[in-house]
């Protein structure tokens, strides 16, 4: 009997991955798509080129080191231990390979695959029309292979230190992804700066309205989808009775959170669906009907309520899906003003601020629950989350974003010329193809002339 269970759950959990796998692929589609529907005309090829590119820049240096960071950097490593054995999962490894020993791997990395392009897109969108693709390309490996792992093993690792010290708990991921992605943009767009025209002589800001409506309508109706299938990603299959001669007698259940507690797919059902309601809402009164803020409330909502939305009740979900877009939305045009940031799609707002602020009120409305199946592990608390949320946002996302582009703001390549930024990136790169084309031309001139 517990073989037919074991290799049952192995291959449901192998077709389980691959779905969700399948499914966050549109989260990605419809960054693609409000991205370009965000951007103005002149600028839509580069748009979509530079987030279509991190798709194998990120792919092939996740896949040579940042799974493996994900099982060596539990203990910090430094706070409670060294590194972990991580060798099962680095690039050369048996298991990182086609093999039939070992069913699982593929497709749970590319489960945590598809997280590192979703934090990479939401940096994508808040500094499109004035980035070198280069530069951005640079960022989206550090963020999607480097930082944002560095934090999902740290907090929402099973036996990462900031589960077992401070009772962190983000079961999906509202500071693992969502919050480090919005400071990591912010602390670039710091340091690039604003759209030219954005704000005008007296410091005021001007709105650039989406060039396309539709589009960016339908890429958010995308990242919904993909987001459901993003959660169903953040469970674990598995399938635990009690077995008494051959007959199941006990409690069965069929998945478990992050951190290998029980949950099933119904809770978070319920949850995604009520918090997504409360954004959606909320985001509609509070921007007077404005489609873009409405959808992306929607989004907020969902973000706001991540991380416990795996414990909540689903009007606690709902309530804090609102509140949390409400904050964003506020925070929003309170930075744009005081600070002249200039986030073209409002990542910041939407995934860091909603992010931060869901996490923190995670850890006191689920004040005292467990924050592990195992012993010893402190119990999710107020101060824990609320640390873990500066952790996220501000440690591993504004600072290591802010330093890089410095950097690459004084060796001349993180912003594009201004000309260019006028003229479009499009038509920027149409001149310089056909200044390429004139110089073949001239050059086979020269040459047939010489041959005479």
């Amino acid at each position: 009997m517990g073989s037919n269970i074991d290799a049952l759950t192995t291959v449901f959990t192998e077709f389980y991955y691959w779905v969700t796998v399948v499914m966050m692929f549109l989260i990605h589609v419809g960054f693609c798509m409000y991205e370009v529907g965000a951007s103005r005309r002149r600028n839509h090829m580069h748009t979509l080129m530079k987030n279509t590119m991190l798709i194998p820049l990120v792919t092939i240096t996740f896949f040579f080191f940042g799974w493996w960071i994900y099982w060596a950097f539990p203990n910090g490593p430094g706070f409670i231990g060294g590194l972990e054995d991580g060798s099962a999962n680095a690039p050369w490894s048996p298991t990182m390979a086609t093999n039939l020993s070992d069913r699982i791997t593929g497709v749970f990395w590319a489960a945590f695959l598809l997280f590192s392009w979703t934090a990479a897109s939401i940096v994508s969108g808040s500094v499109i029309e004035r980035i070198r693709s280069t530069a951005f390309w640079i960022h989206a490996v550090l963020i999607g292979s480097v930082f944002w792992i560095i934090d999902a093993s740290w907090g929402w690792h099973y036996a990462g230190w900031m589960v077992k010290v401070l009772g962190y708990h983000d079961a999906y991921a509202s500071g693992v992804i969502h919050a480090i992605a919005g400071g990591y943009a912010l602390g670039v767009l710091v340091v690039l700066g604003p759209r030219l025209g954005k704000f005008a002589a007296d410091g005021t800001p001007r709105d650039i309205p989406p060039h396309n409506p539709w589009l960016v309508t339908i890429g958010l109706f995308l990242i919904y989808t993909g987001f459901w299938g993003f959660y169903a990603a953040c469970n674990v299959p598995i399938i635990s009775p009690e077995v008494i001669d051959g007959q199941i007698t006990g409690v069965t259940w069929t998945a478990t959170n992050i951190y290998l507690a029980p949950t099933t797919l119904g809770a978070i059902t319920f949850n995604f669906l009520m918090s997504l309601s409360g954004g959606l809402l909320v985001a509609y009164v509070v921007s007077k009907g404005d489609a873009f803020w409405t959808y992306s409330g929607g989004l907020a909502g969902i973000i706001a309520a991540s991380a416990g939305n795996d414990l909540y009740h689903p009007i606690q979900a709902m309530f804090i899906g609102g509140f949390g877009t409400f904050c964003a939305y506020k925070l929003h045009y309170w930075v744009e003003r005081k600070f002249k940031i200039d986030d073209a799609v409002g990542a910041v707002a939407v995934h860091g601020y909603a992010g931060f602020i869901g996490v923190t009120i995670a850890g006191f409305m689920l004040w005292g629950q467990p924050s592990s199946p195992y012993e010893g592990y402190a119990a999710i608390n107020p101060l824990g989350n609320f640390i873990g949320a500066i952790i996220m946002f501000g440690v591993l996302g504004f600072l290591p974003a802010y330093i890089v582009s410095k950097i690459m703001a004084g060796m001349g390549m993180l912003r594009i010329p201004a000309k260019a930024e006028l003229q479009g990136l499009d038509h920027h790169s149409e001149l310089a193809y056909q200044a390429a084309i004139d110089d073949v031309t001239n050059a086979e001139r020269e040459l047939a002339a010489a041959q005479k």
